[in-house]
């Protein structure tokens, strides 16, 4: 079977930038003094936000390709501390560790031995397609999210 019209469309999905904005351009040029930032009603800053993303992400990688994959317990190890205060490092690591997984992620779909339906070895009831429409589903959840607490710090 020629999965390439599925490889397309899912890197499509991944990449954003069709029915909604891209992660990268919903960061750029965001202030480093507005990174820790809340505004009223959520519960999160921008930098604890992706922070999320990158560890939701790297978690599906993780499960994908781990067979001694551990599961993670909620929410707890899904969100960083509220206590940690971002720097520009930190910010920068967090985006940079975000986008290698999702090169991987994309890699994984680019590979000609990817069996899409296939159940994942160590997760029968699983299979790679739910887990990359899981991760693009709420990468573009919460990258929209970016953009409100933008337009809420007036960040334009």
């Amino acid at each position: 079977m020629d999965n390439s019209v599925i490889r397309d469309q899912l890197l499509a999905l991944l990449e954003g930038g069709n029915a909604h904005i891209t992660f990268e351009r919903a960061i750029t040029d965001f202030p480093m003094d507005q990174i820790n930032a809340r505004v009223p009603e959520i519960p999160y800053s921008v930098w604890e936000l992706i922070e999320h993303m990158r560890i939701a992400q790297y978690d599906i990688l993780d499960f994908i390709k781990n067979p001694d994959y551990e599961e993670r317990k909620w929410p707890d190890d899904y969100w960083p501390s509220k206590d940690i205060k971002a720097n520009e490092k930190s910010w920068n690591q967090t985006i940079q560790h975000f986008n290698d997984d999702l090169a991987a992620l994309k890699a994984c779909i680019n590979d000609p031995q990817t069996d899409f339906t296939a159940p994942i070895p160590h997760a029968p009831d699983y299979n790679i397609l739910r887990e990359i429409l899981v991760v693009a589903d709420h990468n573009s959840y919460h990258t929209g999210q970016i953009i409100v607490i933008r337009r809420a710090l007036k960040i334009y």
